[in-house]
């Protein structure tokens, strides 16, 4: 998904140093996707507050809303570099289509994950005919400096492992948790994992100690580590626990399990790219605004969108520039 802003903040990111506390919980903030009439998502990463959970660097939690009108996802041909998309539907179904070719339509329970890489483009949108509603998130995972070039690819796995343990069922998107591994491509140490609780259950998942972690709550009722979480909220752990312990009210829970290794690198995120300098994100912008006129770029054409790509907002006066971590 595009992040639509039109005055897009630049967003340095880096590691964060281990909080004071070891558990907090951050609100999410709302932002409307092309207008106060579009559709809106509720945006925990990056926050204020916290940049990164390992290489994850950005998460949009949307729906449920009626797919009808506004309520429809349209995000017209758009640019990434530098990072990989995960799309993870709850429930719905969108359609992918991208300047390599591929036409895709993501069901929940399948992951699509996008390699961007030096440069690639797709538009995301409501499949014609669609009805329900639509659930789901958007996140972004930074490529390391020596992988940050790759070609572009897509992946999409709708065999993921699953976890069955007394009281939940836990889906791992990317990376690995508790011995299940998933298919998916990762650059870095990572893990995702969808966790289905069980009503009024009590579970404790094991870690990797090296990691931190942060957890999601798809829905209310959700307990971290004694700490209740309101629907939509994020809980950031810092590394050094061997394990979370979970539990869930009278109705099931859900949330969304994310960690890795604290990354080390300094990333400069505007709009749509992810980079590490002005510069960079300037040559990219240019190239992409001479693809939105029609010539040869490093993003390609997504030929099958029957529709004008998305220009990009215009950078700012001021030179981006690579502020201070998170102190």
């Amino acid at each position: 998904m595009s992040n639509l802003e039109q005055r897009p903040a630049e967003t340095l990111t880096g590691s964060v140093p281990s909080p004071r506390q070891s558990l907090r919980v951050l609100a999410p903030r709302d932002v409307p996707l092309g207008g106060t009439r579009a559709m809106h998502v509720r945006r925990t990463l990056p926050h204020r507050d916290l940049r990164t959970v390992g290489a994850w660097c950005f998460l949009d939690d949307y729906g449920p809303q009626e797919v009808v009108g506004a309520g429809a996802m349209q995000v017209p041909p758009h640019p990434h570099t530098g990072l990989q998309t995960v799309t993870w539907l709850l429930d719905g179904q969108v359609r992918h289509q991208d300047s390599l070719g591929n036409d895709q339509l993501v069901r929940p329970g399948e992951l699509n994950l996008m390699t961007a890489g030096r440069g690639i483009s797709h538009a995301e949108t409501s499949p014609t005919g669609a009805t329900g509603d639509l659930c789901g998130l958007q996140l972004w995972v930074a490529l390391p400096s020596e992988r940050r070039d790759v070609e572009p690819d897509l992946g999409h796995h709708a065999d993921l492992p699953v976890l069955h343990g007394e009281g939940f069922e836990a889906t791992v998107l990317l990376g690995s948790l508790m011995g299940a591994t998933s298919p998916a491509r990762a650059f870095t140490p990572i893990v995702g994992a969808e966790v289905e609780l069980r009503a009024a259950a009590v579970v404790t998942l094991e870690l990797e100690r090296t990691y931190e972690h942060a957890v999601l709550a798809l829905s209310d009722d959700v307990v971290v580590d004694g700490t209740p979480v309101e629907r939509a909220h994020l809980v950031h752990l810092s590394p050094g626990r061997p394990g979370l312990r979970l539990s869930a009210g009278r109705a099931a829970g859900r949330l969304l399990l994310l960690g890795g290794e604290p990354f080390d690198e300094e990333l400069l995120m505007w709009w749509n790219f992810v980079a590490r300098s002005h510069d960079e994100i300037v040559e990219a912008r240019e190239e992409w605004m001479a693809a939105v006129a029609g010539a040869a770029t490093r993003f390609g054409q997504v030929s099958a969108y029957d529709g004008a790509a998305l220009p990009a907002p215009a950078v700012p006066t001021s030179r981006l520039r690579p502020r201070r971590r998170t102190q």
